[in-house]
């Protein structure tokens, strides 16, 4: 069974409902994660997600904050969630397929403007969520799963637009960059993203606040796809579809595709 899957932190799906129907209709994944939903389950428009064939949803979701959705074309069971540091959010649910492929997506904590805990406890929180992930993957480690999602955390020097000028910025700090690679490796998974796309600058966020972002190209690898070691060869065709965000009123994210021979 072969599918396709895509990531994409909407930043409010009742205010971009229109980019995510074209998202759909243009692109067909046959899952869509979804982060920073911003709406409680009930009043997530499935409608039209339904009439373009994604009759199956599983969401986690709160007013006005976090949130997460997997839209699906394919049968999906909802498998559960973790509270991660106790925080209380919607940040994280997962499905299963019929294949027995399970689908984690994740929205981790931004983390404040300052990379300090002692200071700002949202970065604290950030840390903590990441170390409680990285402890249920070493207790429970996952087999035959994809982790998907806005991580906000820009890994590699060319995960960014300027490594010397972001190291002491909240999302690319050795801090938040070490602690990242110890939660994908207590899991096991493979950076399917990297494994495809090996070399190079690569974003999937832009700033809101550049007068041009695509002059500017100031970007950062936020969102990601993982898959855990066993099934990380079947993972190919890889890619941001950075033209997303030039779409109208867009998210300050650009959808991350793959695809799984499986």
């Amino acid at each position: 069974m072969g599918f396709s899957l895509a990531t994409w932190n909407i930043n409010s799906v009742r205010l971009r409902e229109p980019i995510v129907l074209k998202l759909l209709k243009e692109e067909a994944p046959d899952v869509l994660c979804l982060q920073e939903c911003k709406s409680p389950v009930d009043k997530i428009p499935t409608e039209g997600f339904a009439a373009l064939g994604y009759r199956h949803m599983i969401a986690r979701g709160q007013k006005g904050y976090n949130g997460v959705a997997i839209l699906s074309r394919l049968p999906i069971e909802d498998v559960g969630d973790k509270d991660f540091a106790g925080l209380g959010h919607a940040r994280h649910v997962a499905g299963r397929l019929e294949n027995g492929v399970v689908i984690h997506n994740f929205y981790v904590p931004a983390g404040g403007d300052v990379p300090d805990r002692e200071v700002n406890e949202k970065f604290g929180q950030k840390l903590d969520y990441l170390t409680g992930m990285r402890d249920w993957f070493h207790g429970d480690r996952p087999g035959k799963s994809i982790l998907v999602g806005d991580l906000n955390i820009a890994p590699r020097e060319d995960d960014v637009w300027s490594h010397k000028q972001l190291l002491k910025v909240v999302s690319h700090t050795p801090v938040e960059v070490a602690q990242l690679a110890e939660t994908r490796e207590a899991g096991g998974f493979v950076d399917i993203t990297r494994q495809d796309i090996p070399e190079g600058p690569l974003y999937s966020w832009w700033s809101y606040r550049a007068r041009d972002w695509d002059l500017a190209d100031k970007g950062r690898r936020l969102d990601h796809v993982w898959a855990t070691a066993d099934i990380a060869n079947a993972g190919h065709s890889s890619r941001v579809l950075r033209a997303v965000r030039g779409w109208e009123k867009p998210s300050d994210h650009a959808p991350v595709f793959a695809s799984f021979d499986l």
